[in-house]
C-alpha cells in the first residue's frame, strides 16, 4: 500500500495499478486485471471525450446499477477530465429528468437493466447510450483519436453525487479529487488495506458510501474489488466466501438484513476483517462481529464531507466517537454550545471542511454554511465522558408538553427489545405540539402488555418519551441507500396498532 501522503488525485492513485495483473475486478464470477480494466477505461475515456462539447460542463450521467463499466467510467473521468454524475436508480419521471438537467449532463449512460427508467423522460437533445449495446461495445473497441491526458488538480471536480433525499429534494454534492483521494487514503491506512485485500462493493455506486468508503479505498490500497450489481443479504454472505472479501462497507440497514439470513457453520472462518459504515445499531454490530469473526466499525459522515467523527478504541458501543474540535454541538436556535446531555446540532465550527458546495444550488450551499460554520442537520448530544451520541435529524425534533425531544434516543431504547428489528420514531403535529408515533418491524408477535412492561423497565426513558401510538409493519420505506424515509410514514396516516391509554398500551379497534 502506498504511503505517499502527497498523492491527492485519483488519477495519481490509479497510476501504479496500470501494470498490475495479479489484482483487479471480480464481477459475476469473472475476473479482469487492473491492467486490462484501466486499459478499457482509457479507450472508454477517449470515446466519451469525443462526444462532449468542450465549451460546456463536461458532465456525464450514469444511470446504472453496479458494474465494471461504472468503475471504468470513474477511472476514465479521473484520467480524462470529465465529471461522472451518479444518477439514483430509484428516481423516476420528471424528478429524474430534473436531476439530469440540474447537473448539466451532456449525455447519459444506461444499461440493459436500467434503460427503461429513462423511457418517457423529456431530456431534449441529451443522448442516451446503453453500455450493454452492441453499438457502444464496438465504439470502445475500435478506432478513434487518443485525446491528451489531463493532469487534474486536487480541487478539480470528479463526481456529482446526489444526497439521499430523506429530508427533502436531493442535492448534487460537488466531490473533488481531494474528497475522494483524502478519504480513500485515510481509510486504507486506518484499516491496513493492501495488495492481499478484496474490497466488496454492493452499495449503489451512484452514492458516496460505495465510492468514497469502498471503491476509492481499494484504489488507495491497490487492492482487488468484488462488485455486486445490487445488494442482497444472502448474496453478501455467498460473495464474501466466494471472492475472499476482506473489507466491505455499508450504509443504513444492510447489517440488519444480513443478520436475518440463516447462519452457516463456516461464517466465522471467512476472510472478512472489516465491515465499515454508518447507521447500524450497537446490537447489530456486535452480533455481526460475532457471527463473521470481524470488526464492525460504525462511523459518522455524509456525502458533503463537512464533519467527520472517528471512533476510538474506548468509544462506548452506542456512541459515535469523542467530541474533538472543530466538531461542536450547538443549540440550533442560538448557535451556542450545549451542555452535556443536551441535544443540539452537530456542526464544524471551523468552516466547510471538505464540503465543496452543491452544484447549481447556491442557496442550499449558503444555508449549509450559514454563520461561517458547516451545519450537518444532524442532532447529537455529549455524555459526561465527552463522547458524542447520535440523536437523529433536525427534522426529527418533537415538541411534547413544551419540551424539545429527539427521536434518536427513543429509537435506540426501543431497539433493546429482543423482538424489534427496526424502528422509526417521529412527531405527529396535534393542536399544541406533537405526539410521538413509533413504527416497528419485529420478529414474531409483539404483545401490548409485555411492550408496556418493557418500556417501564427502561430507566433512561423519560415519561415524555413514551410513544403515544405504535404501529407494527412488515418493512420501513427506505431510500436506495437503505435509509428510512420518515416523511413517507408521516404521510401514510395509517391507523395505529396500539395506543397509549392510562400509562398502558392497548390494541386499537379494527
Amino acid at each position: 500500500m502506498s504511503t505517499d501522503t502527497a498523492v491527492a488525485t485519483i488519477a495519481a492513485m490509479l497510476a501504479p495499478l496500470a501494470d498490475v495483473d495479479d489484482r483487479g475486478i471480480w464481477f459475476d464470477g469473472e475476473f479482469v486485471s487492473w491492467r486490462d480494466h484501466l486499459g478499457y477505461a482509457a479507450v472508454m475515456g477517449r470515446a466519451v471525450r469525443e462526444m462532449l462539447d468542450s465549451t460546456r460542463p463536461l458532465h456525464v450521467g450514469v444511470l446504472s446499477n453496479n458494474s465494471p463499466d461504472f468503475s471504468a467510467l470513474m477511472a476514465a473521468a479521473a484520467r480524462d477530465g470529465f465529471v461522472v454524475v451518479g444518477l439514483n436508480t430509484t428516481r423516476r419521471g420528471a424528478a429524474l429528468g430534473a436531476d439530469i438537467t440540474r447537473a448539466d449532463c451532456q449525455l447519459v449512460f444506461v444499461a440493459d437493466d436500467t434503460a427503461d427508467l429513462i423511457d418517457g423522460v423529456d431530456l431534449g437533445s441529451v443522448p442516451i447510450i446503453n453500455l450493454d449495446s452492441a453499438g457502444w461495445r464496438r465504439q470502445v473497441t475500435v478506432g478513434g483519436t487518443e485525446p491528451p491526458r489531463i493532469e487534474p488538480s486536487p480541487d478539480d471536480l470528479l463526481m456529482l453525487i446526489f444526497t439521499s433525499g430523506t429530508t427533502g429534494d436531493p442535492k448534487a454534492v460537488r466531490c473533488t479529487h481531494r474528497t475522494f483521494a483524502g478519504a480513500g487514503k485515510m481509510l486504507a491506512e486506518r484499516f491496513g488495506i493492501g495488495h492481499d485485500d478484496v474490497v466488496y462493493l454492493s452499495m449503489p455506486m451512484f452514492h458516496s458510501n460505495a465510492m468514497i468508503a469502498g471503491w476509492t479505498v481499494a484504489v488507495a490500497g491497490e487492492a482487488s474489488i468484488a462488485v455486486r450489481r445490487r445488494f442482497s443479504a444472502r448474496g453478501f454472505v455467498d460473495d464474501v466466501k466466494r471472492y475472499g472479501v476482506t473489507y466491505a462497507n455499508y450504509v443504513g440497514k444492510p447489517v440488519n438484513y444480513i443478520l436475518a439470513t440463516e447462519p452457516a457453520p463456516d461464517d466465522a472462518s471467512c476472510a472478512l476483517r472489516i465491515m465499515y459504515g454508518n447507521e447500524a445499531s450497537a446490537r447489530d454490530r456486535q452480533h455481526f462481529a460475532d457471527r463473521f469473526g470481524c470488526r464492525v466499525i460504525d462511523g459518522f459522515g455524509s456525502t458533503e464531507g463537512g464533519v467527520a467523527i472517528t471512533r476510538t478504541p474506548d468509544t462506548p458501543s452506542d456512541a459515535l466517537g469523542p467530541l474533538r474540535a472543530p466538531t461542536a454541538i450547538v443549540d440550533p436556535e442560538t448557535g451556542l454550545p450545549v451542555t452535556p446531555g443536551q441535544v443540539g446540532e452537530i456542526v464544524n465550527s471551523s468552516g466547510p471542511g471538505l464540503f465543496s458546495g452543491y452544484y447549481n444550488d447556491s442557496e442550499a450551499t449558503a444555508d449549509r454554511l450559514r454563520g461561517g460554520i458547516y451545519h450537518t442537520g444532524d442532532l447529537g448530544w455529549v455524555d459526561d465522558e465527552g463522547y458524542i451520541h447520535f440523536a437523529g435529524r433536525l427534522g426529527d425534533w418533537m415538541r411534547v408538553d413544551g419540551e424539545n425531544l429527539a427521536a434518536g434516543p427513543i429509537e435506540r431504547i426501543l431497539l433493546r427489545h429482543p423482538a424489534i428489528r427496526q424502528v422509526a420514531v417521529y412527531g405527529v403535529p396535534v393542536e399544541i405540539g406533537d405526539e410521538i408515533e413509533a413504527v416497528l418491524v419485529a420478529d414474531g408477535a409483539l404483545d401490548a402488555t409485555e411492550f408496556t412492561d418493557f418500556l417501564g423497565a427502561q430507566t433512561d426513558l423519560g415519561p415524555k418519551q413514551w410513544p403515544h401510538r405504535v404501529r407494527i409493519v412488515d418493512a420501513l420505506p427506505e431510500t436506495a441507500t437503505f435509509k428510512t424515509v420518515k416523511r413517507t410514514l408521516r404521510e401514510q396516516h395509517a391507523p395505529a396498532t396500539w395506543v397509549r391509554q392510562s400509562s398502558r398500551y392497548v390494541p386499537t379497534a379494527r
